[in-house]
């Protein structure tokens, strides 16, 4: 069917039973249903379809509760509509049921999904979430689901790990974005993962961070909540994300969203003793931070991406030794990151530093706007580097954050690497204390005197390589209409 033809070239043009009333509808080779003043785009507002005797009930979704159209805004919110049309012969339903069906497979749309759903997670709604907003708009698009509640931490990456990924087009995490982190960690550490990370992802907001469902759904404007991720799901419009592979010696993480080092990691990790606030929590905790500020020895050596050669100093090339990468990783079946040479870390900075945050979107949450100039595939990192600030000036660039305005101010160093180490250190005011390292919302490795430093970590609070291998995954996007 040549749905790529002219807008106004009709597929199909019939007289039908609209609510007792015999109307003239059409079908345009663009997937434009049309009928008196209605008109619906299939692409954007119709979710399936269902065949009920003689009559055809057309499942679909209307933005703003006014009239629809073949227009539509973004930001707005979204409602489950149905339209009953009854073909005046069984011929005319087959033929209606059929070009339909054409239409919407043309789309590319997913058909299984494996959907993983955080019941722990935030404010512990993602089950509600599911069922009051996700699961009536997959039902009404006629996706078969299974649904895997997870139970405990790592309980996804264990799942993601075994999965048979041929039985399904997707995998869609209703959570924050712990789940996702995990899922795709999961699939990297799989023999075949360089075909399973090929799979979909799909991720729905009910949890604290949902820092890559607000980066995906802001990025064409429309609000970050659980119908939109849902129907950009739906929809089957797909972009690539770039993954960074945290190692340090045989230990690797694989990270899709960020890394912190300093005060905003210490945040982050720390105010989790006053989780009885809920969300408040992290404001109060910031406030005590700066006022307590505190800063850390150490030193970055970076691979600066083009245009960005003139941040931090030459780094010394004649005392760079790295191990061999290669070797490391032989006890591995999966995934083992891109290989890197220190020669190539031509930049370093040195510290003490207020705050080190290195973001592959531009969201680190849905009210901070983190990396402001982050690409999803670019191949790049956005590197933020505070070394000092005075108090007050830090203060105000914490209530900057939801707008990314705090880029632009000159006690930040704001540019994009390719690859990057991290050397941390002690503490300026006590150097028997040092820092923490969060990567993607959980604590990969915990200093000496540090919150809850005797909970085992993944990895040490020692050198880390970090490199970005662009557009490495799959994600469900929403697309401008």
């Amino acid at each position: 069917m040549g749905h790529n033809e002219a807008g106004s070239s009709p597929v199909l043009s019939d007289r039908v039973r609209i609510n007792g009333v015999v109307t003239p509808v059409t079908l345009t080779a663009e997937g434009k249903l049309r009928w008196r003043e209605n008109c619906l785009l299939i692409k954007k507002e119709v979710l399936g379809f269902l065949i009920k005797g003689s009559k055809i009930r057309i499942r679909a979704v209307k933005e703003n509760g006014g009239g629809i159209s073949c227009g539509g805004n973004t930001g707005v919110t979204v409602k489950r509509r149905s339209f009953t049309f009854e073909p005046l012969t069984q011929d005319s339903l087959r033929l209606w049921s059929q070009k339909l069906q054409e239409f919407i497979d043309s789309l590319g749309r997913p058909k299984r999904l494996f959907v993983f759903v955080n019941p722990y997670g935030g404010k512990k709604s993602a089950s509600k979430i599911f069922i009051d907003s996700v699961k009536p708009l997959l039902d009404d698009a006629n996706i078969d689901y299974t649904v895997q509640a997870t139970k405990y931490q790592l309980h996804a990456k264990e799942v993601a790990k075994s999965l048979d990924i041929l039985r399904y087009d997707g995998v869609v995490c209703v959570s924050g974005d712990g789940i996702l982190v995990e899922v795709v960690n999961g699939l990297l550490e799989r023999e075949d993962w360089d075909s399973a990370i090929k799979m979909p992802l799909g991720v729905i907001p009910a949890g604290t961070g949902n820092g890559m469902a607000k980066s995906l759904l802001d990025a064409v404007g429309q609000s970050c909540n659980a119908s939109n991720a849902t129907l950009a799901i739906i929809r089957g419009h797909k972009q690539l994300l770039d993954v960074a592979t945290v190692s340090q010696g045989q230990n690797r993480f694989f990270s899709v969203l960020m890394l912190a080092w300093g005060l905003i990691a210490d945040i982050d990790i720390e105010s989790e003793k006053y989780r009885w606030m809920g969300s408040a929590r992290i404001n109060y905790y910031a406030i005590q931070r700066i006022f307590r500020l505190r800063r850390y020895d150490g030193c970055i050596k970076f691979v600066a991406a083009p245009g960005y050669e003139t941040f931090g100093e030459p780094t010394d090339m004649e005392v760079e030794t790295i191990d061999d990468v290669k070797s490391n990783f032989v006890q591995h079946k999966g995934y083992c990151g891109p290989t890197f040479h220190m020669k190539d870390f031509n930049r370093k900075i040195e510290g003490p530093f207020v705050s080190i945050w290195l973001h592959n979107v531009p969201w680190g949450g849905e009210d901070a706007l983190a990396a402001p100039d982050a690409k999803f595939s670019d191949g790049y990192l956005d590197l933020v580097v505070i070394k000092d600030c005075p108090k007050l000036t830090l203060l105000s660039l914490m209530t900057e954050l939801n707008k990314g305005g705090h880029v632009r101010s000159p006690y930040v160093l704001y540019f994009k690497v390719k690859a990057f180490v991290l050397e941390p250190g002690s503490r300026l005011d006590d150097p028997s204390k040092e820092g923490i390292i969060d990567v993607d919302g959980e604590v990969l490795a915990r200093g000496k005197g540090t919150y809850k430093s005797d909970q085992k970590t993944l990895m040490t609070y020692n050198k880390l390589h970090i490199k970005v291998d662009q557009g490495l995954a799959t994600v469900f996007s929403p697309t401008i209409p």
